[in-house]
């Protein structure tokens, strides 16, 4: 994928954003329809503020000089790579710290409107650094400061929108002027410049020393800097910083006077500079770009903050938007096998979004023969998927958990092309979850809106509801409770739980429900409930005080799982890998009660340089983690296993029952493995079967005749002990219903160097059938359905298979591989008495068949009649005279056991099978298998299934 379109805009093209609106100098930057807003006189508070302000400010000498943003370094985040040089025209100036927030709250009165919204912010003294703001609280600030000073405004707009909490999340029109000399926050450029001659993540505060929290400006051991002009303070650690920027691409070029990208993409994203107390001081570098939260203009957290520059940024340029893309950056780690043994199913399927392009990707874990990802290319940008409780379907929104304003909530088919899309028509819809309700409706829990839920009005304002959805189709919503619950709701429905910021429960008990705050009210987010009736919590948090104290150490944010249980206390902790975080965690549902007490969690994980770059299976039952995928930028992973009633695993063993196919099968093996479903699934029904070679296979159509529920159980390859195998232990054994048994007397291919059956018994399957006399007291009820999700065979050759087990193939013709013989046609001393044994073994079959009143039908297969002209019996030799002494041994059979008969359709090569009813010189066609077919069905009706000998 490319990075960068590698182009840019400077401020006169034509295809420059909103954001670069020209307006007057004169013009008021807050206007109303109605009236424009008389700005009062500055407070004297105000003017001191100014002046320290202004005393602070420090002359960044950067005309001429060049910057280097980004890294090459491949386990960065791609929003931070390549690197990029910016190089610059003109000097500005940077505050030497943050604003702290004493100095916002002189502000407030000159930043708000008349309507008393803006809030002052709760400082623990003054001189800590301004936190817990927006970037729209930001240029408020920094306009009223250009004011006061009598500059011109970078910023100007025409509305504004406040939060509850006096906290202004929205600038309607909002325009950057880069050309005004006027206060504003630094570009990433200018940021990094200022930051780089004095770089020392170990000398600020971060969480090593912090004790996680935050300290007054210029108090940590970096205050002194070796170039007294460029003497700043806390760039790294404190807070972050917001910068101006939007968060754009790179690309390996050079640009003069870069302002970053021309929008923030789908979500609007911004930059942020600097690491905070919160970071490890090796995880700060000038390179990053964001936090482990994603970054809009309306995000504010407790260690971010700002600081200021000033000066104007001539001809200034922006990269161009990139694109979006497909890419192949994500490659398979685990296996089918793999993910069978961790989750004791076959039937698993993995779907998760590609950050790097916005689409959504998944990985089917029942093709064992061919485990790939599968990208669904489309323009909807695609957050929080969840796969349906039939694992058909994937429901996703357009917004992810953190980001408020408005989601479309959708449903399509999981599949390559991802046809069926339909959209919920409500207003907004978030973080969709599948539910099945107690009454056994199928529904889908959502939110209309996941963003930030630590204030409570905010917080109740928002609301849980739920959707039937049938038949591919949406029913009419229903609302659950106030508060947005996006954190899953209990199959009972008396539990509901939330993150981002708090982790929030809806708890209905015996009188009445009632809302809580869980975990000391610390931040946490990634919040998941379990769907297998314990009702625990899955969340992640910022290595706060509560879960240092039960750890007993410190810790990075999001370097722990964290397990709750219903009532909201912590019963679990699990770390991440040395030099990872988690994010994005969910529950995986399972249906086993062995795997219920544990449970196992999908999870993204993050390295230092907050990539995204694995998606993992965390075992709660022993904290071992299994990388399923990597990649660039993987998020929101759900993991589906299809929900099967097992057995008693001390009646069945889950490891090897049913499992008749492990990785790195042989052919013959995936087939007799698909056989083995069929015959399992159908023999309950099933009144006639056919065993035998690809002539079986390829020669019987039991669609022809559906009246017999006819099974055509043929496997390519000759190997008559194979053929008897199945038919005694299984076919006989299992023969209820059963009123006639077939086989293809392949005689003539009949040899004792072959032996297919040891390359077929292997697994683990045969063994247990074996060891439990292949279930002649009874079948357990589920073996059938063990089965059919055991390890599976490809889809390929799935495909090949009618329901019934033929693999019908189109007409040839039998000149089509010409009369050629495979071998020497002349029968060996050594190969005449195996053929004879072989016989012997087809006439003990025969009258254990008679015993039960089974009819036993030995079918002859046609051949080219071209081998008339030669010795040859047909393509693998046998002299002809030989051909017809075993044939002989045949019709003395049929003359001594009534339920024996021949069906001889090759009469010695003069048979009556066209060239249109071939395949090839010994196969018959999809019209000769017909023909055959219906010439047993024939048979049948013909026979007296009254009586036995």
């Amino acid at each position: 994928m490319a990075i960068a379109s590698c182009s840019s805009e400077d401020e006169s093209g034509t295809a420059v954003p909103v954001e670069f609106v020209e307006s007057s100098s004169s013009s008021l930057d807050f206007v109303f329809s109605s009236s424009s807003i008389e700005w009062g006189q500055p407070s004297s508070s105000a003017v001191e503020a100014v002046n320290v302000l202004r005393s602070e400010m420090v002359k960044m000498a950067s005309n001429g000089a060049v910057v280097v943003l980004g890294t090459n370094l491949p386990a960065a985040k791609k929003s931070e790579q390549p690197q990029m040089s910016v190089g610059f025209s003109y000097d500005f100036s940077m505050g030497r710290h943050e604003v702290t927030c004493g100095e916002y709250n002189s502000f407030v009165d000159f930043m708000d409107v008349g309507n008393g919204r803006i809030a002052r912010l709760p400082c623990e003294n003054d001189s800590i650094p301004a936190n817990n703001v927006t970037y729209y609280d930001v240029v408020l600030f920094a306009n009223a400061r250009s004011r006061l000073e009598g500059l011109d405004t970078a910023y100007t707009y025409k509305g504004a929108v406040y939060d509850n909490g006096g906290h202004c999340v929205g600038l309607e029109k909002l325009a950057f002027r880069p050309e005004v000399v006027g206060y504003r926050l630094p570009t990433e450029a200018e940021w990094v410049f200022a930051a780089q001659n004095n770089w020392d993540p170990g000398k600020g505060w971060n969480s090593g020393n912090s004790e996680y929290g935050v300290h007054n400006v210029c108090t940590a051991q970096d205050v002194a800097g070796e170039i007294p002009s460029m003497s700043l303070c806390d760039m790294a650690g404190n807070v972050m910083e917001w910068t101006n920027d939007w968060l754009g691409s790179f690309c390996d070029t050079v640009l003069v006077n870069y302002v970053g990208g021309s929008d923030g993409g789908g979500l609007a994203e911004r930059v942020l500079k600097g690491g905070s107390f919160r970071n490890a001081a090796e995880s700060m570098s000038l390179y990053s770009r964001g936090d482990v939260y994603t970054v809009t203009s309306s995000t504010r957290a407790d260690y971010v903050g700002f600081r200021l520059a000033l000066g104007a940024i001539p001809n200034a340029v922006r990269m161009n938007k990139n694109e979006k893309n497909s890419t192949k950056n994500v490659s398979v780690i685990a296996n089918s096998f793999a993910v069978q043994n961790l989750t004791g199913a076959y039937e698993v399927k993995l779907v998760f979004r590609n950050d790097l392009t916005g689409n959504l990707a998944f990985i089917d874990y029942f093709d064992g023969s061919k485990v790939e990802v599968v990208e669904i290319l489309d323009t909807i940008d695609s957050y929080h998927p969840e796969i349906s409780p039939d694992g058909k379907k994937v429901a996703f929104c357009t917004r992810p958990e953190g980001i408020g304003g408005k989601s479309e909530l959708y449903v399509r088919n999981l599949s390559a092309s991802g046809s069926n899309l339909v959209k919920l028509n409500v207003e907004s819809a978030a973080i969709p979850r599948w539910r099945v309700t107690p009454e056994g409706d199928t529904v889908i829990v959502y939110v209309t809106d996941a963003g930030n839920n630590r204030n409570d009005a905010e917080f109740l304002a928002r609301s849980t509801w739920q959707v039937p959805f049938t038949n591919g189709q949406f029913g009419i919503p229903v609302k659950l409770y106030d508060g947005n619950f996006h954190g899953g709701v209990s199959e009972d429905g008396l539990l509901a739980v939330t993150g981002s910021q708090l982790i929030r429960a809806h708890v209905v008990g015996a009188a009445a429900a009632a809302d809580f705050v869980w975990y000391n009210g610390e931040q946490a987010c990634n919040v998941s409930l379990s769907k297998d009736g314990t009702k625990r919590t899955l969340f992640l948090d910022f290595g706060g005080k509560t879960g240092q104290g039960i750890v007993g150490h410190r810790y990075g944010s999001h370097e722990q799982l964290l397990v709750a249980d219903a009532s909201g206390n912590i019963i679990q902790m699990l770390p991440a890998p040395i030099g990872f975080s988690f994010d994005h965690t969910e529950w995986t549902y399972f249906p086993h009660s062995s795997i219920t007490s544990s449970g196992l969690v999908a999870a993204s994980l993050v390295n230092a340089d907050g990539a995204h770059e694995k998606l993992v299976l965390v075992s709660l039952a022993d904290g071992h983690l299994t990388e399923l995928v990597d990649g660039d930028e993987l998020w929101h992973p759900n993991l589906w296993v299809r929900p099967v009633s097992l057995p008693d695993p001390s009646l069945m063993s889950l490891d090897s029952a049913g499992v008749y196919l492990l990785p790195f099968y042989s052919r013959e093996g995936a087939i007799y493995r698909l056989k083995m479903e069929i015959f399992w699934k159908y023999i309950g029904t099933s009144q006639v079967i056919v065993y035998g070679s690809s002539r079986v296979e390829q020669g019987v159509d039991p669609d022809v005749s559906p009246e017999w529920n006819m099974l055509n159980l043929g496997v390519m390859g000759v190997d008559v002990n194979r053929e008897l195998y199945f038919a005694r232990n299984y076919g006989m054994n299992h023969s209820g219903n059963l009123k006639a048994m077939a086989l293809s007397l392949d005689f003539d291919n009949w040899r004792p160097e072959v032996n297919i059956l040891d390359n077929v018994i292997i697994y683990p399957g045969y063994t247990y059938d074996r060891n439990h006399d292949f279930w002649k007291t009874g079948i357990p009820p589920d073996l059938p359905e063990r089965v059919e999700y055991s390890y599976a065979p490809s889809a390929e050759i799935r495909n090949l298979f009618s329901k019934s087990g033929a693999a019908l193939v189109a007409s040839g013709s039998w000149k089509k591989d010409g009369v050629e013989v495979l071998g020497d046609s002349m029968v060996t001393p050594e190969r005449m008495a195996y053929i004879n044994t072989a016989i012997d073994d087809i006439i003990r079959l025969a009258d254990e068949c008679a015993q039960r009143q089974i009819h036993f039908i030995g079918i002859i297969f046609p051949q080219s009649p071209q081998y008339r002209k030669t010795g040859s019996f047909g393509l693998y030799g046998i002299q002809r005279s030989v051909a017809e002494t075993i044939i002989q041994r045949f019709d003395s059979l049929a003359l001594v056991n009534p339920y024996f008969h021949l069906m001889d359709e090759n009469k010695m090569g003069a048979h009556d099978y066209s060239d249109k009813e071939a395949a090839n010189r010994d196969h018959l066609s999809k019209a000769g298998a017909n023909k055959l077919t219906r010439r047993l069905d024939s048979l049948l009706k013909t026979l007296d299934f009254s009586k036995g000998l």
